[in-house]
């Protein structure tokens, strides 16, 4: 079978490097976040500390799974180690969604029980916590953090903590201002409610791709009709299954042809079509010269983009 495919690792190495210098930063913030805690006594800014820790080993296992995901093919692990940034997303999400349960959790305990919070010095620390997030939010949103799941759930923590830092200077003010401090959870529950939208939606992407699922954007039955209508050779798409390895997109597919003169010819053609309109670029077509017959046929035609398993 013929197959063009394009290698390259300028992204891998760039989502490492972002990855790295986020990591440094909120190590590094954490630190500071530490000792600011530990000299006003702020149990608020230790806890905020305990998150940035969590936000800082999500940050480094993503950029472990990157780099493990750069190592090559083998015998064993046919397609690398790809799927390894995958899971971390999943690890992460679910990371995230925990998170945030126990901020919840804490801060509903803290508007029944308020505790005294020392206003300037919370102020002081969320201007630096915010400055600190910015600069490792942009880090990671410079390129393709769209396609990336892990590069994703490393940038939804630090916007976690983005927001959060945001609400602890409104809350900062709140209290220094008017000394009301009920406002310092409801607005940690603000912030967690937003976070925990965007982790389930990244929840769900990376459960998909490790369930095997096809991309959502992808309409597998009009992928057929189109392949068959813009190919007047192809009369008939079945057996097909498409699925992700680190966000990239690999098909099988049986296509019954009317034979052809140029048997590779008429196949490049198809794989054109697959990686110009639907950026496959590893794709698997057996051709075949008689209608598909059995009950595989139909089951695949009602249920096209479900994986099915059978016997050639």
């Amino acid at each position: 079978m013929a197959h063009s495919h394009s290698h390259s690792h300028l992204p891998e190495d760039s989502n490492a490097r972002r990855l790295l210098l986020a990591f440094s930063v909120t190590a590094g913030f954490m630190v500071i976040e530490v000792v600011g805690g530990l000299i006003a006594s702020s149990l608020a800014l230790l806890a905020d500390a305990g998150h940035m820790l969590t936000d800082a080993a999500a940050l480094l296992f993503a950029f472990l799974a990157v780099q493990f995901a750069r190592r090559p093919p083998n015998a064993r692990h046919t397609f690398g180690w790809l799927r390894l940034t995958t899971l971390a997303a999943f690890v992460n999400a679910i990371a995230l969604v925990v998170i945030t349960l126990l901020i919840v959790w804490e801060a509903i305990q803290r508007f029944y029980h308020p505790q005294p919070v020392a206003g300037m010095t919370m102020l002081i620390i969320a201007i630096a916590g915010l400055l600190a997030n910015v600069l490792a939010f942009w880090i990671l949103h410079r390129g393709g953090e769209e396609k990336n799941l892990n590069v994703r759930a490393a940038m939804l923590h630090v916007l976690g903590d983005l927001l959060g830092s945001i609400g602890a200077i409104g809350a900062a003010v709140i209290i220094m201002t008017t000394g009301w401090m009920p406002i310092d959870p409801i607005l940690s529950v603000l912030v967690s409610c937003l976070v925990l939208r965007s982790a389930w939606q990244l929840l769900k992407e990376s459960v998909n791709e490790l369930l095997e699922g096809a991309p959502r954007a992808l309409d597998i039955a009009a992928l057929k009709r189109r392949l068959h209508r813009e190919i007047p050779e192809v009369r008939n798409v079945h057996h097909v299954h498409v699925w992700l390895v680190g966000e990239k997109p690999l098909m099988t597919l049986h296509v019954q042809v009317v034979p052809p003169h140029d048997h590779d010819g008429l196949l490049a053609r198809i794989h054109h079509f697959l990686q110009h309109h639907y950026q496959i670029e590893h794709a698997t077509v057996q051709m075949e010269y008689q209608p598909c017959s059995g009950p595989e046929c139909d089951l695949n035609e009602a249920q096209s983009g479900h994986a099915h398993h059978h016997h050639h």
